[in-house]
């Protein structure tokens, strides 16, 4: 994530904030030009613009604060002032909520809003999501954010476009926990939501855009048994010898799809990086080429893989040595092998290449998700 800066004063901004600490202006992200701007009152309707509009008649756009900020204090997105949904593009794709009267709901849900908007953020700027959906709609996954419940223990996953996910992983103690047990170092909010997207773009990008052969010839068959392949891996311990060698992670060892949806999260992390390190101007030492400087990977119209990753290792050994010298762990504990390499290509190609290679293929394969989805809501 870049940062951003005030287009009112050219005060440092960070993507959460909603209000300029130095000159005071009300902040909202604006989603039609994927920017964090500074705002003010347009009128006696409750819409706003933008301060740099102060002045200019008709022409400048209007916009709504999202609903979850009017009512919750919970978002900082705004909508297009004639959109006819009150809530933002990010917002809009959540279908439930937890009971927010139950005691650290209220927290667990404005977190993971706020890494779901971080992951909308990503996908908008790869064109994988629009930025204002017409006539109210909602583009890109669904998403159900789920408590446990006597008898109904809610499991984290994707099925038929529906991203579940369980609140409680967004209590530091209890995500630590399950990261430590499932052998899973990068278990976070951001890495679930990216992890999960994976498996609502394979079915956009890979089946309906009729890349499957192209799929297997680099990740395997998928439509070995998916179930009984989760369940060897856990039995099995979750540690496969050798994983190392042509994996991202352990789990993309469990099925093909789960290969994929740990590569495509493992890509959104890589562009992501990228683009904050480019924001601060960084310069990285590139074996055999001296000095160079990061390129924002949003930026070029063509973006080059193997320029990316010329890139990313440096960027990750300067991350990990600075939390090495805060007495913290590797924020990127990892090593990429050649094959790892090729689907990260892989994945790089499928998103940045043209839409609508076929028609939308049958839906006669069995549901992706990493574990059962939740069978009620909470609310």
């Amino acid at each position: 994530m870049k940062t951003f800066r005030c287009d009112h004063c050219g005060h440092p901004l960070f993507f959460e904030n909603v209000r300029c600490l130095q000159c005071g202006s009300d902040l909202a992200f604006l989603p039609d030009r994927l920017a964090l701007c500074a705002i003010e009152p347009a009128g006696q309707d409750g819409s706003w613009q933008r301060r740099t509009a102060r002045g200019r008649q008709g022409d400048a756009p209007r916009y709504r604060l999202c609903r979850n900020n009017v009512e919750h204090q919970a978002c900082n997105f705004a909508v297009m002032a004639d959109d006819p949904n009150g809530y933002c593009a990010s917002c809009r794709e959540t279908r439930v909520l937890p009971d927010l009267s139950v005691a650290g709901n209220v927290d667990r849900w404005f977190q993971i809003e706020m890494a779901k908007r971080r992951l909308w953020y990503t996908l908008a700027r790869l064109g994988l999501v629009e930025r204002t959906p017409p006539n109210g709609q909602s583009d890109g996954p669904v998403f159900e954010f789920l408590a446990d419940t006597p008898g109904n223990p809610v499991m984290t996953g994707h099925a038929h476009g529906v991203i579940t996910l369980n609140v409680i992983e967004a209590d530091d103690a209890e995500r630590v926990k399950r990261r430590v047990e499932l052998h899973e170092p990068y278990r976070t909010l951001i890495g679930h939501l990216r992890h999960e997207s994976g498996h609502f773009y394979w079915d956009r990008l890979i089946d309906e855009e009729g890349r499957v052969d192209e799929f297997r010839r680099i990740f395997g068959d998928e439509s070995i048994d998916y179930g009984q392949a989760l369940q060897n891996h856990y039995a099995s311990g979750g540690q496969p010898a050798g994983w190392q060698d042509r994996f991202v992670s352990a789990y993309a060892t469990s099925h093909p799809w789960e290969d994929w949806a740990e590569t495509w999260a493992h890509y959104l992390h890589m562009v992501d990086l990228l683009e904050t390190a480019a924001s601060y101007n960084t310069r990285v030492e590139v074996p055999g080429a001296g000095s160079d400087e990061v390129d924002d990977p949003f930026e070029t119209p063509e973006p080059d893989f193997d320029k990316l990753v010329e890139h990313w290792v440096p960027v990750t050994l300067l991350v990990n040595s600075l939390n090495r010298s805060l007495g913290q762990g590797d924020a990127y504990p990892f090593a990429l092998s050649v094959p790892a390499l090729e689907k990260l290509r892989f994945v790089h190609d499928v998103i940045h290449a043209p839409r609508g290679r076929a028609p939308k293929a049958d839906d006669d394969g069995q549901a992706m998700q990493d574990r059962e989805p939740a069978v009620a809501p909470s609310t």
